[in-house]
């Protein structure tokens, strides 16, 4: 796979030193998909071209990843177009190789930092799912000309007709570590594909590479919803990031899971029976994970028991809504004293959550990648283990009785698993086993002889 960046800038050798590689060295760098390779097939004054090939091993990467594979056919894993089109794994090498110009930095000519360069990029192949329509719409906006050349599915048989692959030049006059942000984060865009587990830490990626222009583009939905692998929460918050929604946009926003178990009132008598156990519990300085914009924080605050409150939640903006409707602002002193707002993931150590009396996790665990359970595992009991832990989770058992609900279908596209009961037993006496910890079990909502109720709650509390 070649990318070739090409500028006219004057003296064009400047190029060498926004991307902090001499043009008469050929370099290599090791990347934990195959190699990178950086050399310059003309550096003179008038014009240079910098080139990064990436020799892909794509048999050694379905050994460290078995099971990876973005098609469904047996052979997927080793007959496929990765190690000959840019995809994700270029936007790593540009990442990991151009790391200084990508951030907009230059140790020795900081000047060329802000300088708008002539600039030319060819990408040998591209594939768009989404066609030619696509490629302009997410590029034209951004003040490029883009010249475009469809492949045949193959050019003896012309009759077969049209391949979802392309090779492109792209024209901009603009700095370089915006050009290559526009490359970073549109090219796995328009391939609609991600060669590794996308999570909240892709969001953190994203905003800081769109920074400056993601929020302005007339398709940015689009951009974020591809880039985050459709994944409807992480739009969500991404988009909440980046301020494209205001808040009466929010309050017409029901989540499917909202849909579900509306009728029910389940969210409401969640909330009820967890303040009702935290007030049990004694405790007076609690967190509440995965906060939102508010719901249980609000109960907390007309609870005096509650002397510090603290709301975290992975999204800057969720985390405004909250502030808002709180009425933070017009607190007295002694009140906001009580209230706390942090940002913060749970796939992430966090001394700020150490030294509660409780935490209460509510509808929070089956949004988490079954991978990173573990880190929330430790990251909640072991590191910082309050005195109690109140955590709920939907009952998949219960499911069936929902009409809007075929067989097997989670409540929220967005949820990784739904537990059964015995699932969520198993899982938490586990839970007991290795951190010190005893539980017992509460039922929320409507309670089925057969089936269980449709939320169940684990309360956890420490045993030394």
């Amino acid at each position: 796979m070649l990318l070739t960046i090409t500028t006219t800038h004057q003296p064009a050798t400047d190029l060498g030193y926004l991307l902090h590689k001499h043009p008469d060295r050929f370099q290599s760098f090791k990347l934990n998909f195959g190699n990178a390779y950086v050399y310059y097939p003309e550096a003179n004054l008038d014009r240079c071209t910098v080139a990064l090939l990436l020799d892909i091993d794509s048999v050694g990467l379905v050994r460290r990843n078995p099971g990876y594979s973005g098609d469904n056919f047996s052979l997927a894993e080793y007959v496929n177009d990765r190690p000959y089109v840019a995809s994700s794994f270029m936007s790593v090498a540009i990442a990991k190789v151009f790391s200084s110009a990508l951030s907009g930095k230059c140790k020795d000519r900081p000047e060329l930092i802000d300088t708008p360069l002539p600039i030319s990029a060819r990408i040998s192949i591209l594939p768009c799912r989404g066609g030619k329509k696509l490629l302009h719409r997410l590029f034209d906006p951004l003040g490029y000309n883009v010249i475009s050349q469809r492949h045949h599915l193959d050019a003896k048989y012309p009759q077969w007709g049209d391949s979802r692959y392309y090779s492109i030049i792209l024209e901009n006059n603009c700095q370089l570590s915006t050009f290559l942000s526009h490359l970073y984060v549109l090219i796995p865009v328009l391939d609609d594909e991600k060669h590794y587990w996308v999570d909240e830490a892709e969001i953190e990626k994203l905003i800081r590479y769109g920074e400056n222009w993601l929020s302005k583009h007339p398709d940015n939905e689009i951009i974020v919803n591809r880039y985050l692998k459709h994944q409807n929460r992480l739009t969500k918050q991404a988009l909440l990031e980046l301020g494209d929604f205001s808040d009466d946009d929010l309050d017409s926003i029901i989540s499917g899971e909202e849909q579900v178990e509306q009728k029910l009132g389940l969210n409401e008598q969640r909330l009820t029976k967890v303040i009702e156990v935290l007030k049990e519990s004694g405790a007076q300085r609690v967190i509440d994970i995965g906060c939102g914009e508010g719901k249980l924080l609000r109960k907390l605050l007309a609870e005096k028991q509650f002397t510090e409150i603290i709301g975290m939640d992975v999204a800057h903006q969720t985390l405004k809504i909250a502030h808002d409707r709180l009425h933070i602002d017009r607190m007295t002193d002694k009140q906001k004293e009580r209230i706390n707002l942090i940002q913060g993931s749970l796939n992430y150590r966090d001394s700020r959550l150490e030294g509660f009396d409780a935490a209460a996790i509510v509808e929070v665990i089956e949004h988490l990648d079954t991978s990173r359970l573990r880190t929330f595992e430790r990251n909640i009991f072991e590191f910082s283990s309050p005195n109690t832990i109140v955590l709920t989770t939907p009952n998949f058992e219960f499911n069936q009785k929902f009409e809007n609900l075929t067989d097997g279908k989670f409540r929220h596209r967005d949820h990784r698993f739904e537990w059964t009961r015995e699932e969520f037993k198993t899982w938490s006496l586990r839970i007991c086993n290795e951190f010190q910890y005893c539980v017992e079990y509460h039922d929320i909502g409507e309670t089925d002889i057969t089936l269980g109720s449709p939320t169940q709650m684990a309360v956890f509390t420490k045993t030394n």
